[in-house]
């Protein structure tokens, strides 16, 4: 089960916004007017790589038990049991009142942690009230804005010892409860017009699945085919939907409606993908537009295989492979060491290997690595190479954790990140590819520093 997050403040501090803000929708009913919630609502968040569920509650009144706001207020305690936070939320702009003091007394009487959050935080005006918010006892407030998103940051590094471990060790064991090694793989072809993408295919299927031709352009559609490999070497039938796209040509030369839709199609067709295969012409080599569509699929964070097709035609192979293997690094130096495979969709050559070579690659893309094999990594990685010091202030890098997957995500939380210099990020990044195993699939860094109330004061 997910961790359990139960929201209580006062009416009118922004609990039902602060839900709709953690679930990303307007779900909630939200007003100006104090007392709009009256029951409990439950919802599934997601906060930088920590999922649990969100609770919204009336809101807290000093009333008799009988009364409507009596009995709102005995559903709101109610709701206390079983969870695992409670986000105790105050209005930085109105100040502490004393129902605030009232809530928080009982709060201390729970076994339940609490993380005290200062809303409507944006600007300087709520100040006062997160400085106020210090005497309740609960450690430092988190600054927040449910209303301009601001503060999400702090909040995951509050909740982050609380329920992130949890979370993640149930990750590790489940993978993220989300990733089946046997689930069908969702595998795009893409590349330039008259690549062979639609004859590659129908090899794969050992049908005339799709239309060819010598016609560049055929295929307009994004088309998907259900399949079932069975691997020659375990033998082992793994379910597999093949995507054929539009070719796409360079911006400039795309001037029909019908074609510039085709290509959108294509692109949305990467977004639906788990891993692309970029296929080129090797009577052309790589060329410029073949790297464009290269950086399009790693930039929307999908797992990318580059195969040479036409193998069979190939003038000077070996010298052609060298080419196109050092054109990649240089031109997308994001990403070193790609997979490069020569395939020919008229023989069928590589083909097996190739959709070998993507179910590997999909697991990289898929992978978690455990908390305690990160922080080993990475104290190994700040030992042999520690952060600059620009201006002689040091830079201090705190700790890693891994947020999300598929593609793997990753939040380094530190001071003075503004400054950390791109070069060592590609020195994490790089680092965390070559060391735990994740190959050529890209990797996001986000960088958090922790808000300080007391900055330029």
């Amino acid at each position: 089960m997910r961790p359990q997050v139960i929201i209580i403040g006062r009416p009118n501090v922004g609990k039902s916004t602060i839900w709709n803000r953690l679930v990303g929708k307007k779900l909630a009913l939200v007003d100006d007017q104090p007392g709009v919630t009256r029951d409990r609502r439950y919802g599934e968040a997601h906060l930088l790589g920590i999922d649990f569920t969100i609770v919204d509650t009336a809101g807290w009144e000093d009333e008799a038990a009988e009364t409507l706001p009596g009995r709102m207020r005995a559903q709101t305690e109610v709701s206390l049991v079983g969870a695992d936070v409670a986000l105790f939320v105050i209005d930085s702009r109105a100040g502490l009142t004393p129902l605030d003091e009232e809530i928080a007394r009982y709060l201390r009487q729970s076994s339940v942690p609490v993380v005290l959050v200062a809303n409507k935080a944006e600007g300087r005006s709520g100040d006062h009230g997160l400085y106020e918010a210090f005497s309740l006892g609960f450690g430092d407030p988190v600054p927040f804005s449910a209303e301009h998103g601001e503060g999400l940051g702090d909040l995951f590094e509050a909740l982050l010892p609380l329920i992130g471990n949890a979370e993640k060790e149930e990750a590790e064991e489940d993978n993220d409860g989300e990733y089946d090694p046997q689930s069908v793989l969702k595998l795009a072809i893409v590349g330039r017009p008259n690549a062979g993408k639609s004859t590659l295919i129908n090899r794969i299927l050992g049908e005339n699945r799709l239309l060819v031709g010598p016609e560049a352009g055929i295929t307009r559609d994004s088309i998907a085919v259900d399949w079932t490999w069975n691997d020659p070497k375990s033998g082992e039938a793994r379910p597999i939907r093949l995507i054929d796209t539009a070719g796409m040509r360079k911006k400039a030369q795309v001037t029909d409606k019908l074609e510039k839709m085709a290509v959108a199609d294509a692109r949305h067709a990467v977004d639906f993908a788990e891993v692309v295969v970029l296929l080129l012409d090797a009577t052309r080599g790589l060329e410029h537009q073949d790297l464009k569509i290269a950086s399009l699929v790693l930039e929307e964070g999908r797992a990318l295989i580059v195969a040479i097709n036409k193998w069979d035609i190939a003038e000077d192979p070996s010298g052609l492979f060298n080419g196109i293997r050092f054109a990649l690094d240089e031109g997308l130096a994001q990403v070193k060491g790609l997979p490069v495979l020569s395939v020919s969709a008229v023989t069928g050559k590589g083909l097996d290997d190739l959709i070998r070579a993507a179910f590997t690659l999909r697991d990289a893309w898929s992978k978690r690595v455990t908390t305690g094999q990160l922080n080993r990594w990475f104290d190994r990685a700040l030992e042999a190479n520690p952060p600059p010091a620009p201006g002689g202030r040091r830079i201090k890098l705190r700790y890693i954790t891994q947020a999300k997957t598929r593609p793997p995500g990753f939040i380094l939380f530190g001071t003075r990140l503004d400054q950390l210099p791109m070069s060592y990020q590609r020195y994490l990044v790089n680092g965390i590819r070559r060391e735990l195993g994740f190959e050529a699939v890209p990797v996001r860094l986000t960088l958090r520093s922790a808000k300080n109330p007391f900055d330029d004061k």
